[in-house]
């Protein structure tokens, strides 16, 4: 399948139109539930720090931010986010690909002649590897905010100390190791639910067990690939 989406867009103006829609229909739309869920998690994290430390008074508060930092940029935005987006955003596109296979609209575009794979898949993964990066430094910005926020509310730590926290000994490749987890997980969480949404056979029902299954798969082989990426980058 990757072989026929990958291939030369028949129509430019059309694959740029298609790549818009899909931007604001796979990476616009998710901005609410990344930013909801990254708040509070971050809010969690720093929490539980906090609650780690308060055995070891040799640590300073300022540790809370640092701790919290380096666990939201290598491993909760670019891992948890992909895999909650997994879930929103490749069963909307296994389940809108499955229905028009099982009412013959794909069929309908390769008898006119159209490169089907190509025009329904190709922008849905360029879209998503061009906008997850943004959605994951939106993540990694409102984590931080959601741990800062925490500690101003219940006075549990400073806020000039999480700031320090946050700030030392700050290593970029951190971010850079984040984004490129990101793009390899927006392919995987777009081309497995495609190709199952492409395959589908039979009614409804079908479709229904074609977007469980390419939920559960793509779960799986971003688990994998995150073991495979952070032993290579890391």
């Amino acid at each position: 399948m990757l072989s026929r989406v990958f291939r030369r867009p028949d129509k430019w103006k059309m694959f740029r139109i298609e790549f818009i829609r899909e931007v604001f229909d796979l990476g616009i739309s998710s901005v609410g539930i990344v930013t909801f869920i990254s708040i509070f998690m971050g809010a969690v994290v720093a929490l539980q720090l906090a609650y780690n430390m308060q055995d070891s008074p040799l640590l300073p508060d300022w540790y809370i931010g640092y701790a919290a930092r380096e666990s939201i940029i290598l491993e909760f935005s670019p891992t948890i986010i992909s895999l909650i987006l997994a879930g929103k955003v490749g069963s909307s596109i296994s389940s809108n690909i499955g229905t028009m296979r099982t009412t013959e609209q794909i069929d309908a575009l390769d008898i006119m002649g159209v490169n089907s794979a190509n025009f329904l898949i190709l922008p849905k993964i360029t879209a998503a590897m061009f906008f997850n990066p943004f959605l994951i430094v939106l993540s990694i910005a409102a984590g931080l905010f959601g741990g800062m926020a925490v500690g101003w509310l219940t006075e549990l730590w400073a806020p000039i100390d999480y700031i320090r926290g946050i700030t030392d000994e700050f290593r970029p490749y951190n971010v850079t190791y984040a984004l490129i987890k990101t793009v390899i997980f927006a392919f995987v969480i777009t081309s497995i639910p495609a190709y199952h949404g492409y395959y589908t056979r039979g009614g409804a029902l079908d479709v229904g067990r074609s977007s469980t299954k390419s939920v559960v798969y793509s779960s799986i082989t971003l688990i994998a690939l995150n073991y495979l990426l952070t032993q290579l980058l890391l």
